[in-house]
């Protein structure tokens, strides 16, 4: 099942890529009326939020410049952004490396405690799967927003 995990992951990040390959420089930057943020926004959410998430899953150092937490935590936006954010290509090139690096990733890394249970509101998670397998929703969730921004650009 771990492995069924892995693999969902990786099918998810390319899926992404290709969605974000369909789109200009200057269509990443339209917010749609209805939308809080922009497809620049959503995809670096997820470069942002995977990156602490397998930080706290698997241990693995940070692989994202520092300015991603700025630009895409939770409760940001583009409208209040002071420093420019990254390119498609810089945003492509992080997403792929993601990718190489869920290729890395192992069963039996998945079946690991965590040093500490990782409480997110009412949820909580043991294992880096449990966490790994969060932030796959999570990326889902993000993507179909993406999707339905594509639809109205």
């Amino acid at each position: 099942m771990a492995q069924s995990i892995i693999n969902t992951g990786k099918v998810l990040r390319q899926i992404l890529i290709g969605q974000l390959q369909g789109i200009s420089e200057t269509g990443l930057d339209i917010q749609p009326e209805g939308f809080h943020n922009t497809i620049r926004w959503n995809v670096g959410h997820i470069i942002y939020w995977m990156d602490k998430y397998s930080t706290l899953s698997f241990g693995s150092p940070s692989a994202i410049p520092d300015k991603f937490e700025t630009l895409f935590n939770s409760g940001t936006k583009p409208a209040d952004w002071t420093i420019a954010p990254p390119s498609k290509e810089e945003l492509t090139q992080l997403l792929g490396q993601q990718l190489s690096r869920l290729s890395e990733l192992t069963p039996e890394l998945l079946d690991k405690k965590l040093p500490s249970p990782f409480a997110m509101g009412p949820f909580q998670f043991n294992t880096g799967g449990e966490l790994f397998n969060f932030a796959l929703m999570h990326e889902a969730i993000h993507l179909g927003t993406i999707s339905s921004q594509m639809k109205l650009i």
